[in-house]
């Protein structure tokens, strides 16, 4: 592990953090500084300060030899333990979330159709 793993970690800690809590536009790509003031608070504290570990060593990384003070089994430690928490809600589950959606809105507009068709038979006397 080196200084030039620091910036594709980060990206791929605020992509998670994207994908799993929003915040962005569509097209627009994550940085982690952004994910944490905008979503941060999203996360649980102990992976919070995992975060602002990442983001600093990521700051740090475009200066090498500020880069080099940077604990990397520290920052290791930090990535596993935010993209364990951050992976396990995957495309997939994504996928049939938004699906359970569609079919609840649809749902609902049938059911309202059906009370507006039984008012409207009640008003002209047909039940």
């Amino acid at each position: 592990m080196g200084i030039e793993s620091i910036r594709p970690m980060a990206d791929e800690v605020a992509s998670l953090m994207a994908a799993r809590f929003g915040g962005l536009r569509r097209g627009q790509q994550a940085d982690l500084e952004s994910m944490l003031r905008k979503r941060g608070a999203a996360l649980p504290r102990r992976l919070r300060r995992e975060a602002r570990i990442l983001a600093e060593a990521d700051r740090k990384a475009g200066q090498p030899k500020l880069a080099r003070q940077v604990d990397f089994a520290r920052l290791e430690h930090a990535h596993k333990a935010l993209t364990a928490y951050l992976r396990p809600l995957g495309q997939g589950m994504r996928l049939r979330g938004g699906a359970a959606s569609i079919a609840a809105s649809v749902l609902f507009g049938l059911l309202l159709l059906g009370a507006v068709a039984i008012w409207i038979m009640m008003r002209r006397g047909l039940i």
